[in-house]
């Protein structure tokens, strides 16, 4: 079984839910029109609406998966791989959202650097998507996570944006990307912005490659032992 067989797996999963994955796609939506008076604000809370919708979705896949990737695994799949295809699964429907909204932000919004409006919603899925996966690992319960989850982004939303410990947020590149984006700061700030994207982006997804492998792994190991007394 290879990656992209377990990719289509998750993105089949996820389509029967229509109403989940409806909601996914309003969560920005809603975030969008709160500040569509005041641009910069708008294009970064649309941003952490969207990580925080494609977190939650990623949370969700992660907790209701658990049991079909152990079978998977006691059939012989291996972690990394299960790992890799809900991630791609994942990553691609956020990618999706992010390609409605870049043409929202584009058709109602006269911005400086609109390319980089669509890279602002790339790297928040690429973060958001790892972040979602860690949190299904480290809470594996569906309340509970999406608790934790929210914990956090409540935390992205008030904590001031400019402050020293903002930084410490997964989705703080928000801040400097979309600064630039509308021209308030200057390719300082997205290159800021990109290096924090790139140090979350490799932390939360290493994190949560090793919880995942970890927890299949000890699966996996289990199955040897019957395997080997069977032959």
């Amino acid at each position: 079984m290879n990656v992209w067989t377990i990719a289509k797996i998750g993105v089949k999963e996820t389509l029967r839910r229509p109403l989940a994955l409806f909601l996914v796609f309003l969560l920005p939506m809603v975030f969008y029109l709160v500040r569509i008076d005041v641009q910069w604000q708008a294009i970064r809370l649309l941003a952490i609406g969207v990580g925080w919708a494609v977190a939650t979705l990623s949370l969700f896949s992660g907790v209701v998966s658990s049991q079909l990737d152990r079978r998977l695994c006691v059939m012989g799949a291996r972690p990394s791989v299960l790992f890799a295809g809900r991630h791609i699964a994942q990553a691609g429907i956020g990618l999706a959202v992010s390609g409605v909204y870049f043409a929202v932000v584009a058709t109602t919004q006269d911005v400086v650097h609109l390319s980089a409006v669509g890279l602002l919603l790339v790297t928040t899925v690429l973060v958001s998507v790892p972040l979602g996966a860690l949190m299904s690992f480290a809470v594996a319960k569906e309340l509970e996570g999406a608790l934790a989850l929210l914990s956090v982004m409540a935390l992205q939303l008030l904590v001031d944006p400019d402050g020293s410990k903002a930084k410490l947020l997964p989705l703080w590149s928000t801040r400097k990307i979309s600064a630039y984006a509308i021209g308030a700061e200057d390719a300082q700030a997205l290159s800021e912005g990109m290096l924090h994207f790139l140090l979350v982006f490799a932390l939360c997804a290493l994190a949560a490659w090793g919880a995942s492998v970890a927890r299949l792994g000890i699966v996996r190991a289990s199955r040897l032992p019957a395997a080997t007394q069977r032959n």
